[in-house]
């Protein structure tokens, strides 16, 4: 676990890394609010421990920044502060800190503290990682999607980058499941999702069930050739599995159709309409003959 110790004194980042050095964390610091900004935003650390009086950006305005980012509001802030009343607990307790430490530091008291603050993020965490996963396929469900799909989305909006979505159906998976039975269907929905988060091979592409037989992923930084060739390796990896079915007029066995969309993302434009010009493309890819790659760019 990463603890992001923040403090415009040096000694006493040096005393309170000292207390923790021994107790297994990562230990980060910063001298102003501005440096523990872009160090929690490169970082992530499990645990901020903010001073309160910084010269310039103030302990609350760190916090007041941190719990309105998405991708920092869950970080639990533990204020240092040698203002120890009731105004300025309360102050800190509104804007989303879960304790305070007081100064001077009890060396005891300050692992304690810590020590219950990151076990607590880490059942958090590991709750908030059941809650995205799908438990048929356990790869990550619709929920997990849509958060990911809107981080990803500012992302490309802040580095101007390209970014695509594409929808994934297996063809024809009533009849499969009327012939084969749900145990085999259930089984087939299995290595479909193993063999499509396999073969997405870069860090930043991302899969999802998104219900029933349908399968969804994004795809960022490439262009329109590209997420063809990448889509296209989903489609073939999945008829490579040779998954029998005895229904399909497509193919003797599973196979998937795919739309895809690709968009350059702006303020003015919501990301579910990228999802949307997806999903236009697999019904025209489902059309077609299915066991196909469609792509558009919006």
């Amino acid at each position: 676990m990463r603890i992001l110790i923040v403090d415009d004194v040096p000694d006493n980042i040096r005393l309170l890394s000292r207390m923790l050095e021994n107790d297994g964390y990562q230990l980060s610091s910063a001298v102003n609010g501005r440096q523990a900004l872009k160090l929690a935003g490169s970082c992530a650390p499990d645990l901020i421990l903010l001073d309160i009086m910084m010269p310039e950006m103030d302990g609350y305005e760190v916090c007041a920044t941190l719990k309105v980012d998405p991708l920092l509001s869950s970080i639990p802030v533990v204020f240092l502060t040698a203002l120890a009343d009731a105004e300025h607990e309360g102050r800190g307790l509104a804007l989303g800190a879960v304790d305070f430490i007081t100064k001077p530091f009890n060396e005891a008291l300050v692992r304690l503290r810590v020590r219950t603050h990151v076990e607590i993020k880490r059942q958090h965490d590991l709750l908030t990682r059941l809650s995205r996963l799908d438990p048929l396929t356990q790869i990550p469900n619709r929920r997990a999607f849509d958060e990911r799909l809107d981080g990803e989305w500012r992302r490309a909006i802040r580095s101007d980058e390209s970014l695509a979505a594409a929808m994934i159906d297996i063809d024809h998976f009533k009849e499969y499941n009327d012939t084969h039975g749900h145990p085999a269907g259930d089984d087939c929905l299995r290595q479909v999702a193993t063999a499509l988060s396999e073969k997405l091979e870069r860090a930043g592409d991302f899969i999802a069930r998104y219900g029933g037989e349908e399968f969804v992923c994004v795809v960022n930084g490439e262009d329109g050739q590209e997420v063809c060739l990448s889509m296209e390796k989903l489609r073939r990896g999945i008829e490579a599995l040779q998954i029998p079915h005895g229904m399909s007029p497509v193919s003797p066995w599973v196979t998937v159709s795919i739309g895809a969309a690709l968009c350059h993302p702006t303020k003015d434009t919501p990301p579910t309409g990228l999802v949307a010009a997806a999903d236009v493309q697999l019904f025209r890819a489902k059309k077609l003959g299915r066991n196909r790659v469609c792509l558009d760019s919006v």
